[in-house]
């Protein structure tokens, strides 16, 4: 089963790349932080702030990519905790009516949710497994 999550916060670490978004359970109390790299956390952060560039960076890139293709990300799903590493699929509905699910990093799911205003869900095995770590 997966549980609905939002993104609680953002740290961003000027000194080391050890940037960290936290999620929180929509309809809970659950957190559990994620370790993401410098340019996920800006995007994250620029999204957040409603700053827009003049161009578009990777995840906007991938939005057009996977809009010009006619789907539509439906979720984000982190699924699999795995040696301390974060999984995640993108879930993209196509024009023709198919289900897709995308390998993806957490940070870039995570970036393109914010982006587009997409549900992240986190499968409760995950959950359970990121709160035992910590």
């Amino acid at each position: 089963m997966a549980v609905r999550m939002e993104l609680s916060r953002i740290l961003i670490a000027d000194q080391h790349d050890l940037n960290v978004i936290e999620l929180l359970e929509v309809d809970g109390e659950r957190t559990f932080p994620i370790l993401i790299g410098v340019v996920e956390a800006e995007a994250i952060k620029r999204r957040l702030q409603g700053i827009e560039l003049k161009r578009p960076l990777t995840h906007e890139l991938m939005m057009s990519i996977i809009d010009a293709f006619g789907g539509t990300i439906k979720e984000v799903r982190i699924n699999d905790l795995n040696d301390h590493t974060f999984f995640a699929l993108l879930i993209i509905h196509t024009d023709d009516d198919r289900i897709m699910e995308i390998d993806s990093r957490p940070s870039d799911a995570i970036a393109l949710a914010v982006a587009a205003e997409i549900p992240i869900f986190v499968e409760e095995s995950v959950i359970d497994s990121a709160m035992s770590d910590l």
